[in-house]
């Protein structure tokens, strides 16, 4: 074998090894081809996106990320609830989520929303700017959950809260298999390790848990 036969070879290794290793990093990933299934006409019902944003003191005039925000079915509803003087950072890390959100937000005219392409490890969200950060069915996908909450940590404003739903192991209901449904008790330890705090647990959706967090240097409210 020649050398240049030999530098062609490690060339294609190397390029299918990266291949690879980019299917492993998605391969949690939702895929933007089913975001269908995000938009069940029953889903207004059990997902109860009123009750979910009182939890988390969402109000007109409130900054709020939506992140992995997929179909953007959450990111109207806060659209909504927050209004003109408010603002909605649409936070996902496929560019084709990114793009059905910016198309969903120019047809509905809801300017106040800003799509944001983040990473793995970082939304990319203002530092100290939001009021409630909403992850919602998404936690299981994430690479680096304690990583991510930091960062998320970081865009709260003093009082901020974080809102965390995923669906239980219960076995109810739609939702993802069970391997792919992730206990509370995973969701807290990882919030402590991140520097959050667990505020309250909500039981209100049929389907799902919420576990509220704030920064654990917050002041007690």
């Amino acid at each position: 074998m020649t050398r240049q036969t030999m530098a062609i070879l490690l060339l294609a290794l190397a390029g299918s090894g990266v291949a690879v290793a980019q299917q492993q990093q998605h391969g949690r990933l939702f895929l933007p081809e089913n975001l269908g299934l995000l938009e069940g006409p029953d889903r207004e019902v059990w997902q109860r996106p009123d009750q979910v944003m009182d939890a988390l003191r969402i109000a007109d005039g409130s900054v709020v990320a939506d992140l992995g925000a997929g179909s953007g079915w959450f990111t109207i509803r806060l659209a909504r609830r927050v209004g003109p003087n408010g603002k909605v950072y649409a936070e996902d890390i496929q560019r084709e989520m990114i793009d059905a959100i910016d198309r969903r937000r120019k047809r509905e005219g809801l300017r106040w929303v800003e799509p944001i392409l983040g990473t793995a490890l970082d939304p990319r969200l203002p530092a100290g700017k939001v009021d409630a950060v909403l992850i919602v069915d998404s936690y299981y996908e994430m690479e680096e959950p304690v990583v991510l909450l930091r960062n998320v940590a970081k865009s709260l404003k003093p009082g901020g809260r974080i809102g965390i739903v995923n669906y239980t192991k219960a076995g109810f209901g739609p939702g993802p298999p069970m391997e792919e449904r992730v206990d509370p008790s995973v969701v807290i330890r990882d919030a402590e390790a991140a520097g959050l705090r667990v505020v309250a647990r909500s039981d209100f959706l049929p389907f799902q848990y919420m576990l509220v967090l704030e920064r654990a240097d917050s002041r007690a409210r």
